[in-house]
């Protein structure tokens, strides 16, 4: 399948496998979600009324179902449990060691969502900025567990057009020791290019994402954090 393409096409599960490999999970479909992805993409839905609340409120309820497919590729051991009437129950556990890392600022939209689904994990951040000029992607700050080399990633990260900006999250992460496979990329709106370019980077790191698509809902972070 061509990534440069004028025509707006449908991925599934088996176009993303066949382009990408196992690098690149798409989060299944369902008219519930399409119906997020939409009402967060229409931008004339705000010269009628609705709020930034509002926008705030679907954004959320589409970071929440990403986190927990994300959740799920995080490693789980075996354990037993004794339940209330004394019968031995055989389930899972998470591994030790998680850790969130958003990409300010626009992944720390984000944060609540992981926040809800793990209470006490804790959570990093990097700050990426593109030069004016150039358009080359640098990190200006960041800030990590101390044994984050130890732990497994979630990189959040909600609109990924050209994945420059992941790339460089990526290499401040791997230069504190954590391992390529070790990362997971939490994402909500992907273009087919930035997937490319990223999986063609770290084809160890994982990624989720709900949508591929040739055009990026570039004005999520303005709208949710109400500084458009």
């Amino acid at each position: 399948m061509d990534l440069i393409d004028n025509d707006i096409r449908q991925w599934d599960a088996d176009d993303v496998r066949e382009q990408f490999g196992d690098s690149l999970t798409l989060l299944p479909s369902n008219d519930n979600i399409k119906e997020l992805q939409t009402i967060l993409r229409d931008n004339d839905m705000f010269l009628r009324n609705t709020t930034r609340s509002d926008f705030k409120f679907y954004a959320d309820r589409l970071i929440r179902l990403v986190i927990e497919e994300s959740l799920n590729k995080l490693p789980f051991t075996d354990c037993e449990v004794v339940t209330p009437t004394g019968a031995l129950y055989k389930g899972l556990k998470y591994g030790a060691g998680n850790c969130g890392v958003s990409i300010v600022r626009s992944g720390e939209a984000m944060e609540q969502g992981l926040r809800d689904c793990c209470r006490s994990i804790r959570i990093g951040k990097i700050l990426v900025e593109s030069d004016t000029d150039t358009h080359e992607a640098h990190v200006v700050y960041a800030k990590f567990p101390e044994d984050i080399a130890r732990r497994q990633v979630l990189l959040m990260y909600p609109i990924m057009s050209t994945g420059n900006t992941v790339k460089q999250a990526v290499n401040v992460l791997t230069q504190h020791g954590v391992k390529e496979e070790r990362i997971i990329l939490s994402n909500l709106f992907c273009t087919p290019a930035a997937a490319q370019a990223v999986v063609d980077y770290v084809p160890k790191m994982k990624i989720l994402t709900s949508e591929l698509h040739p055009v990026a809902p570039n004005h999520f972070g303005q709208k949710y954090f109400g500084t458009d």
